[in-house]
Order: structure tokens, then sequence, then C-alpha cells
């Protein structure tokens, strides 16, 4: 009986009319289609894992990522849970799969073309080292970008080389195990293929490599069509090897009539070795953070960032208090925080980033926080917010508690850049000055958190002391599953200006929020009721009002339609309407690349000038992407008339949409998406809270390897405008304050590009697995244009311990377990073991990967790991999983399943579709 989940990852595999291994966004999305197959299948494995370790049972109720997710989470209290963090995961994941395709497509390694086989293996190894290494660190985003490019080469193996040819269909295990040799190579003298005039031949590997087994790969020749005498070609137009003798090629790219079988098997061959590369790195890091990784969590993360300083004593303590109320109110709901994050800053100095999935030890950090220090200068509020942005997942919620202007204010446009690469919301409390904290740097003040606050879609409240309790609602309204925008816009000047917005049936918890001074507004709901804000209750809702904060809660019975906002103001204010809903969206601006195999890829800054906008988008409905209709996407300037601009979609399937802009707003622009969501019949209307806006300048930047402790790392990248040309201003910055060289300037011709490159050294100390956010940033002369380009190093420390744990089975005593199943109850069995991890770094964990019975084992540090387990003869299936201290995984697998005394008809349908599962298990 299939699962719905089956289905679902079906639906993934078939999805499109062609199979190709193509990037993203090429037509036919099989190399999406293949990792999205693996990907779902771990987290599949892992849910239920974890789902039966806590006695739940695993069962999703549908196909959607928010119903999976929440399958996944299991059973809480009632709450909204959104499956955008998880869909998010897996398109950062398919994305950096897809720019290998663009960044290394004259690299023979990275596909394994022209027999790189070596080269290849190392790219695909030491990126499993730097993903687990990232995992230990909690840096799950720098694992999942180097995750993505990995399964790529290891993907294009099956494709490339003649595996399949040679009639193997399982994955070649070496690949991913470089303590095992790989074998049979052919050699650069050896002739591999025939002639194929047409380019067309059902099989061109000569008999004798057949015969012999030698694996050869097809030399790609993107620039020249020189390749060793007799060698097999990758074929097609883009590889000029192709036309020379012998002709045609071996790639199983595209699905063709004279090579479909090769090409379903190499397919196949992909997904099994990419299940095979994902339960190695799932064993090696466990369920829990294999599942945090792909963003399966409850809520958003709340991050605080923290003003130390002597005045701020009040305002610690209101968010001590805030935090206290979160954990405790939040406790055991969908709304718990999956994942506290704590930033103090002072003068000089600010950090640690404290991160912590355990509410206690957050309580206890933030208790920890006293007020010393400071001086009546302003503080390093930018530095710490910087440390918050880099650390915290993409989409965060930040809040920023402080009493003085930024004395490292030149951070500003980093934090910008940083803001829109994660989408992250930050909200600053700013208590009144004090007046020895009052003199500041002149170009700083409380306008720059305005900005700040305004580019990531967060508020800027200004409130005094006293005031802060009750600013502090907003705080609790956004630490919350499934928060969606409706409306965001914001006037430069005081003007009257109505603003309708479009409220569905989904949505609940529904807040307005208006930040300015000497205003007025009346709120109107679809059937013509008014409420001004006059009227802190009225028939629409309840209006709080501190400091420059409006806060307006509608009531639970409010209706589903167009509502209107009539504000009237002489200063500059900001609207937000939010709510909570599962129906939301994902996007990312991209460029489209060409070469062997187009695609898309996310731009790293911000869109040129002069081109139309394109955008990826991913919808998602309450029963996944079938369950909503996109009527509108297009960008809204966030200031000014709300002069909507419409795109133009393509369809991309599984709830992808391809977005064309052709008219790109002026100045600061959002995205809006309007459609109709089918389950209740009712229009909806979202939008994103980051704001973006266009540039004529351009940075190209692309890393293609982890960083070693101590070690140089030369970084190029190059620089374009389209604007006039001249001297360019370069600035750099790293969150880790590594020492870097780079030129200040660089000379730019209108059009073309210019070559430079970044030289960043880490400390010798570096602990492996820590993740460097880069930010490099390109302004014109005249500082009217510029862009960036936002990196992810990994640092990681080179390893030579390569060998797994080993397993020797001592004893086992199943004698007593009867040959009919269906006695098992009352009989148990054991079994021994030693573990031994050899000359390596040793073993750090043991842990029950398969069984039901009791597991213990000795001490860790022990030269030899004695591992006891104890289980019902029911219980016929044991794995035991050891670790070592660089993620190397040894397994020790033991079955008493025996052959005799089983039948069909004495087995009742469960008991026999358990063992079904469990003997495809123990073959597998």
């Amino acid at each position: 009986m299939a699962s719905l989940l089956g289905a679902a990852l079906l639906a993934l595999t078939l999805s499109t009319p062609t199979v190709a291994f193509v990037p993203i966004g090429g037509g036919a999305l099989t190399h999406v289609s293949i990792t999205g197959t693996a990907l779902l299948q771990k987290v599949t494995d892992s849910c239920r894992a974890v789902a039966e370790a806590a006695g739940q049972e695993f069962k999703p109720t549908g196909t959607s990522p928010g119903e999976l997710v929440q399958a996944c989470l299991g059973p809480r209290a009632p709450g909204e849970v959104s499956g955008a963090k998880f869909l998010s995961a897996l398109q950062e994941i398919y994305t950096q799969n897809g720019l290998v395709d663009r960044d290394f497509v004259n690299s023979a390694p990275h596909h394994f073309n022209s027999e790189a086989f070596l080269e290849g293996r190392v790219l695909i190894t030491q990126g499993m080292v730097a993903i687990k290494a990232n995992i230990r660190k909690e840096n799950f985003k720098a694992a999942r970008e180097t995750l993505g490019r990995v399964l790529h080469t290891l993907q294009d193996f099956y494709s490339h080389s003649n595996w399949v040819e040679l009639g193997y269909r399982e994955p070649y295990i070496n690949l991913i195990r470089p303590d095992l040799p790989l074998e049979s190579l052919a050699d650069v003298n050896t002739p591999t293929c025939s002639d194929c005039a047409s380019g067309t031949c059902p099989n061109q590997i000569l008999s004798n490599i057949l015969k012999e087994k030698k694996l050869t790969s097809g030399y790609m020749g993107i620039f020249s069509s020189q390749k060793p005498k007799g060698k097999c070609s990758h074929g097609g137009a883009s590889d000029l090897t192709s036309t020379a003798f012998p002709r045609g090629g071996i790639s199983k790219d595209e699905r063709r009539s004279d090579n479909m079988a090769f090409h379903n098997a190499a397919v196949d061959a992909a997904i099994a070795a990419s299940l095979q590369l994902l339960e190695d790195i799932r064993l090696a890091a466990g369920d829990h953070d294999f599942l945090r990784m792909m963003g399966i969590a409850r809520s958003s993360v709340v991050c605080f960032v923290i003003d130390t300083t002597g005045s701020m004593s009040d305002d610690i303590e209101e968010a001590r208090s805030v935090v206290y109320e979160i954990i405790d109110s939040k406790k055991g709901t969908q709304d718990e925080p999956s994942e506290y994050i704590l930033v103090p800053f002072n003068d000089p100095d600010f950090g640690p980033m404290i991160r912590t999935t355990d509410a206690q030890k957050m309580k206890t950090e933030i208790s920890k926080l006293t007020a010393t220090g400071g001086g009546d200068a302003p503080e390093m509020c930018l530095s710490g917010l910087q440390l918050a942005l880099t650390g915290a997942p993409s989409s965060s919620n930040i809040y920023v508690f402080t009493d003085a202007t930024a004395k490292d204010i030149a951070l500003k446009d980093t934090i910008v850049a940083l803001i829109r690469s994660t989408k992250s919301t930050v909200s600053f409390f700013m208590t009144g000055m004090s007046g020895r904290r009052r003199r500041s740097l002149e170009a700083a003040s409380f306008n720059d958190y305005k900005d700040l606050a305004l580019a990531s879609g967060g508020q800027a409240i200004q409130v005094s002391k006293s005031q802060l309790p009750q600013a502090t609602d907003i705080i609790l309204d956004t630490s919350t599953s499934a928060l969606v925008t409706a409306l965001q816009r914001a006037m430069v000047v005081g003007v009257q200006e109505t603003f309708p917005f479009v409220l569905d049936e989904s949505l609940k918890n529904i807040t307005i929020y208006i930040t300015g001074t000497s205003l007025t507004f009346t709120l109107t709901n679809p059937a013509g009721v008014t409420q001004s804000n006059s009227e802190a209750s009225g028939k629409l809702g309840t209006i709080q009002t501190v400091g420059n904060l409006w806060r307006i809660r509608l009531k639970a019975d409010k209706q589903s339609g167009t509502w209107m906002i009539n504000i009237k103001s002489s200063q500059p204010y900001t609207l937000k309407v939010t709510g909570q809903s599962t129906i939301t969206f994902i996007y990312d601006f991209v460029e489209k690349f060409t070469g062997p195999h187009s695609g898309y890829a996310v731009l790293t800054g911000r869109p040129q000038t002069g081109k139309a906008a394109t955008l990826m988008l991913s919808v998602i409905g309450r029963k996944g992407p079938s369950s909503i209709i996109v009527q509108e996407v297009g960008l809204v300037p966030v200031s000014g008339p709300a002069a909507f601009t419409n795109g133009t979609m393509t369809d991309m399937g599984n709830g992808d949409i391809l977005v064309t802009v052709d008219a790109v707003p002026e100045g600061e622009f959002v995205l809006i998406l309007k459609g109709e969501d089918k389950l209740s019949n009712s229009e909806y209307q979202r939008q994103s809270t980051t704001q973006m806006s266009i540039s004529k300048v351009n940075i190209q930047a692309a890393v293609d390897s982890s960083v070693e402790p101590g070690e140089a790392f030369k970084l190029p990248f190059s620089v374009m405008t389209q604007g006039p040309g001249g001297t360019y201003t370069i600035n750099a910055r790293n969150d880790r304050d590594f020492p870097m060289t780079y030129p200040n300037s660089i000379i730019l011709s209108t059009g073309q590009y210019a070559n430079t490159t970044l030289i960043i050294t880490p400390s010798a100390t570096t602990e492996s697995g820590t993740d460097v956010t880069l930010t490099i940033e390109a302004k014109s002369s005249s500082g009217v244009d510029s862009n960036y380009a936002v990196l992810r190093l990994s640092v990681v420390k080179k390893i030579t311990d390569f060998s797994p744990p080993k397993c020797e089975v001592t004893s086992v005593s199943a004698d007593d377990c009867p040959k009919d199943v269906l006695q098992c109850g009352p009989f148990r069995w054991e079994l021994s073991a030693n573990f031994t991890d050899g000359n390596g770094t040793g073993i750090e964990s043991i842990s029950l990967n398969q069984g039901n019975g009791t597991f213990t084992h000795t001490a860790l540090t022990a030269s030899i790991v004695q591992a006891y387990y104890n289980a019902s003869c029911c219980s016929q299936i044991l794995e035991i999983v050891a670790v070592d201290k660089v993620g190397n995984v040894g397994k020790c697998y033991h079955s008493i399943i025996r052959s005799a005394g089983f039948s069909a008809k004495t087995l009742s349908l469960p008991l026999w579709l358990c063992l079904l599962v469990s003997i495809f298990v123990a073959r597998s």
C-alpha cells in the first residue's frame, strides 16, 4: 500500500515531461528531482525514527511541506505550522546543485568529465567532511550549500561515466569512501570508444573496455576540441571534442531514443547514490541535527541583540522578562521557538553569540547580562547585529535593544546587504537617550535604525524606558510559527493615503502596526464598518499606542475580503499588516546562465538596472501548491504611490513559478502576490518584507572549496558596471574579523568585467566547521551606485583519518528464539560486540539505528568499546552505528530472521508487511 509521501516522491520524480541531468530552471529539472527524491526519503526516515523514539506515529495527512513538517514534529498543542523553512532549505540545496553547471562549467572534476575520477572523489569526500563539520557547529546553511554542490558532482558520475554501460546498477560506494580504492580506471593511453558519426549511437564503449570492466568518462571541451587519442567524448553541441575522432559522446544527460535504457539506469543509480551519501551524513549528524539542517523546526528563531552599557539596566530587565514570557507561554505549542540566540554588545566589545535549543539555557544566559561600562560614546550595535545576521538562520526575527546610536555606522551598507541576503527581519527598541550619552558620531542617528528596520520589514520603535514593557508585545506577536505579511508600506513624507489590503479566511491573529507620530487613521472592513484611532476598543479590534508605535489587533471574527486603512499624517510613517497562515511563498531574484546546461542562478546582490527582474517563486498552500491559485505576481514600491508592476508568470511545476518583471520600480520595492485559496474560495494577498532595489553594478564570485585554518585562501571575483566607467571603491568585511587583502579600488569600463582577487586567512586556531560570511561591496566614486555579493566560506581542518570505526560481533545468543514468529513474545536474544577505531581519532558516539531492545556500551574513551544488546525475539534486526570524531560512520548489522517457519497463511497482515520491510532492509 503506497503512502501519501511515497506518492509525493513519485510525483516529484515524474513531474516533468522529459528527464535530463540539468540544473534548476533548465527545463526538465532532473538534478532537482534526483536530489529531491533522495532528500525527501531521508527526511522521512529521520522523521519516522524520531517519532518512533518518542513512542509516536509518523503519519503525514498529505504531501505538502507543511503537512510533512507537522507530522515530523509530532502532536502538539494547536497552532499553525509552516513548511516554508523546509521548502527554503530544499531550494538552497537545489540552487547550489544547479550552480555547479555555471560556476564550474569547465572543471572536469566537478562533473567527472575527462576521466577525472580521483579529483572528483576528492571534491565529494572533502565536501562530506565540511558538511559534517558544519553540522557539528550548527552552521546549517553552509552545510546545505556544500551538500548541493557535492550531490551534483556525485550524480554526474553516473551520467558522464560508463558505469551503467559496464552493467552496474548499484551505486559505486567507493566514491564516498576514500578508504576504499578506485579500481579499474582506464589510463590516458587506453582507447575507450568507437567512432559515431551520427553522434547518437546506442553504445560506443569498446568491447575490451566492457569485458575488462574499465571505468572511463567522456572528455568535455568547451573551448578546445583536443582530447587523448581514442577517448570517448561527452557529446552534444557544447562539446567541441565530440567532432574529433572518435566522434559522438557517452553522456546520458538527456533521454533519447538511442540511450533510453542507459539514461534511466543512470538516473536510478544517481538517486541511490544520493541516498547513500545522505544516509552517511544523517548517521554522522544524528536525526535531530539532520532535520535541523533541512529546516524542519517548529517556529522561527528568536534572536536578541542587547546593549549592555551602564544605562541599559531597565532595558535588559525587560528583554529578560520577554524571553521568560516567550519560553513559558509558548512551551509545548507549535509557536515554541526552535532556537534562541543572544548577542550582547558594549563599547568597544561585542559578542560572543550564544545560541541554544535549550530554553532553560537561554534563561540562564540572559540572566547573566548586567549593565556595565560604556561611557558617553555610541556603541557597537551594528557589529552585534552583524553577528546575529550571519549566525541566525535565514528569515529569522531579530530584536535589538539599545539607547544609543551606532558607533560602527560604517557597517550600515554591510548590514543592508546581509538583511537582503538572509531575508531576516530586524526590529529596534530604542529607549530615550540620557544627556550624557547624547553625543554621537555626526553620521549616526536614530534614523539609521529606521532605515535598517524598514529595509528588513521590521519596526523601529522609540519609547521611554518606562514605556518599554508595553512595546515588547510585538515580540510575542512575531515570535510565532507561520507568520506572513499581507501589506507593508512606508511614507517618507506626511500625506493622507488610503491603503487597501486583502484578508483571507486562513489568516489568524491579524495585527496592524503603524510607526509614526502626529497621525490619525480610520480602519474599514469589507462590510463598511469603521473604527478610528481614538477608539481603543471598537467593533473591529483593540488599539494600543506606546511611543511611536500603534498596534491594532483585529477581532477573531474578522471578515475575509478587502479592508482599507486611511492614514493622515504630517510626518513620515510605516504600515504593516501581519497574521498567521500556512499560505505563503518563498522567492529569490535569479539570472539566467547559458552553457552545456543552461539554468537560473540566485543573485548574490541586487538585480541589474536596464534588465527585466527575474524571480523564482515557490508557493505553499494549506494542502500544497495545488490547493491555491496564483493570479498576480509583481513588484510594488515601498514608498510613494502603490504602482503595482505586474510580472509575466511561467509555471515550472511543483508550485514553482518563474516571474519576469519588465518595468522594475525605481527605488526600494517589495514583491506582492495575489490569488485564490481553493479550500475557502477566498482571495489572499501576501507580500515580501525585505526591500530590494536595482543597480548598474554587478559582482560575480564563487566559492569552490573549504578553507584550512591558518592557510591563505584566494577568492577571485569580477566587477562590472552598466553605468559610467571610472574608479570604483572596493570594500570587504567578514564576520570573523579574519585578515583580508584586496584592492581598495578598481577601474571599470562600461559593460566589461574587471577581474581581481581577495585573500582571506582564517586564524590557525579556528575550529573545524566554522563558517565565515564574507561581504564584498563595489561603489562608484560618486556613491550613487553600488552593489554587493554575500558569500559563505567553511573553515575545515584537513583530516587524514578516513577509516570508519570497526565492529566485531563477539557473541550472539538467539537459540531460544522460536522458528514460528507468532510465538516470539516470551523469548529474548542477546548480542555482544567490540568497536575499535584503530589509529583514528577515536569514537565519539555509538547508537542504536535499528532494533527495539536494550542497548548499552562501555566508556567511549577506551581503546575497545564493548556494546551489549538484549531484545525480544520479535525484534529480529539490529544495526548499531558508531561515529568517530571526524564523522566517519561504521555500522554493525545483525539479523536473526530465519526463512523456516514463516508462512503467509499464518501471519496477520500488519506483521507480514513488517517482515517484508525488515527483509528488504536486510538485503539493502
